[in-house]
């Protein structure tokens, strides 16, 4: 393809002048979060070779199912570029291992080939979008990142150019904190769920992300692997097909594309790429080093107490994390005040250890932080918001302290000092701002109610205009 893209895997692009010169986020082998999860459909050959001699490797961040390691391995002689994320973990990672890798500038263009160009806009998630300019046409890969701080500046662009494509995780938020229990040990349906259940389409909630870009199309993105573990297969039911995101989507702005699409742009053609199916697979916790009936020994209970306490920010609104592990309590008290409220995580030793160890935690989290991918089990004691984890324990530390680096207050004050600098002070406290409102609403009302249904198709209303 003389100049055109193509998408593949979970959340690769391939962009190509000619030739295949930069793919991103190549997931193409391995099974990360401790091998829960597995792509839902092979890469074909063709785009197998062509991600593999691609010039340059493209990472938005450091979840496993972006930046993975088995994959890493296979592209070691790629030249790799990453987003400036404050605290400069990934680079600092990938340089020790040798590789040859450039941390691109900040919301500026940096030419790739004769027609293609990109700016990255890294945000204070610890995620990055990425504007790939090819010819008249500007796609804008937003993998996981919902444009933090730079939404203005990104539809600015995009009203440049005569097409323009958005390729964004949506979905029913499988992977986003849902493994949860109450007290009495039940599961509690996520809302992702109770929508697959109810029989809700997806493809007006995509039509209205699309708009609220204003792009000319949309290509689903950043959401197509499967559950493979056996303490972790039960999240499959709440997993998105590739097919869903066009289901109700109806939009007189936009149009929707395949997951799997060859655009060449000079043709202005679409071709629909059809990978295999990976077939169904369960898989033992004890091919990855897991056993549940371990217990926590007193180094591993060491190792996470001190990784606990480190975040400081977490003593300001929680009293204690109790570890379930091996069918054990190991309660860590982090305030001196009663026990009101509180969390325990339910995981297996080796993988929870290994979280503490590497500082990973957020491998856990995805489904309940990713930690671990749907299926570590958490309940929440005490009175909590309706965001549950969300915006007091997660970010916190998954994102500023695990990649960020920023534990204490001092250093989380300097963190969203840069990131403030970056976008600029307008754009960022007056997203914050939308953030905290948006908080309020998640923390206030149930997210099945008719009170929270009107607040999210008023804050669409609003994005949409702006």
């Amino acid at each position: 393809m003389q100049l055109g893209f193509e998408t593949i895997g979970n959340a690769t692009l391939i962009a190509f002048d000619g030739r295949p010169v930069l793919a991103t986020d190549p997931w193409i082998a391995g099974a990360p979060y401790f091998g829960s999860w597995g792509l839902s459909h092979a890469i074909p050959p063709e785009q197998m070779a062509a991600i593999k001699s691609s010039e340059y490797i493209w990472f938005s961040h450091g979840h496993p199912d972006h930046l993975n390691g088995d994959s890493l391995a296979l592209l070691r002689d790629r030249r790799i570029l990453l987003p400036a994320h404050v605290g400069g973990r990934i680079r600092k990672d990938l340089e020790a291992r040798g590789h040859q890798v450039r941390e691109l500038p900040v919301a500026e263009w940096v030419r790739l080939s004769e027609r293609i160009r990109v700016m990255c806009l890294p945000d204070y998630n610890q995620d990055a979008v990425l504007l790939v300019e090819m010819g008249d046409a500007l796609l804008v890969n937003a993998n996981d990142a919902s444009g933090l701080g730079w939404m203005s500046l990104i539809t600015r662009l995009i009203r440049k150019y005569k097409r323009s494509f958005l390729l964004r995780l949506t979905g029913f938020n499988d992977a986003d904190m849902m493994n949860f229990f109450d007290e009495a040990g039940n599961r509690i349906p996520s809302s992702g769920l109770q929508r697959i259940r109810a029989g809700v389409p997806l493809g007006p909630a995509v039509a209205r992300l699309a708009e609220s870009f204003g792009v000319t199309y949309f290509v689903p993105f950043s959401s197509m692997h499967r559950y493979q573990r056996e303490d972790s297969v039960w999240a499959n039911e709440c997993t998105t097909a590739a097919e869903a995101h066009a289901v109700g989507f109806d939009s007189k702005r936009c149009a929707i594309l395949p997951a799997f699409v060859r655009y060449d742009l000079l043709a202005d053609s679409v071709t629909r790429i059809d990978p295999h199916p990976e077939p169904a697979a369960v898989l033992s916790a004890r091919d990855f080093g897991d056993d549940w009936s371990e217990d926590l020994d007193g180094k591993g209970l060491e190792t996470a107490t001190r990784y606990f306490r480190s975040i400081e920010h977490l003593a300001t609104f929680l009293d204690y994390v109790n570890l379930r592990v091996g069918g054990r309590d190991h309660v860590i008290a982090l305030s001196r005040r009663n026990f009101r409220r509180g969390v325990t995580f339910e995981a297996p030793r080796q993988s929870l250890v290994t979280a503490f160890e590497y500082e990973i935690f957020d491998d856990l989290l995805i489904g309940n932080f990713i930690l671990i991918g749907n299926f570590m089990k958490t309940t929440l004691h005490g009175t909590w918001p309706e965001s549950r984890l969300y915006p007091q324990f997660a970010p916190y530390v998954a994102k500023y302290a695990d990649n960020g680096r920023a534990r204490t207050p001092e250093e989380l004050h300097a963190y969203f000092v840069e990131y403030r600098r970056r976008t600029g002070a307008f754009a960022f406290l007056r997203h914050r701002f939308a953030t905290r409102a948006a908080d309020v609403v998640r923390s206030a009302l149930e997210s099945d109610s008719a009170a929270y249904r009107l607040a999210r198709r008023t804050y669409w209303a609003l994005k949409s205009q702006g």
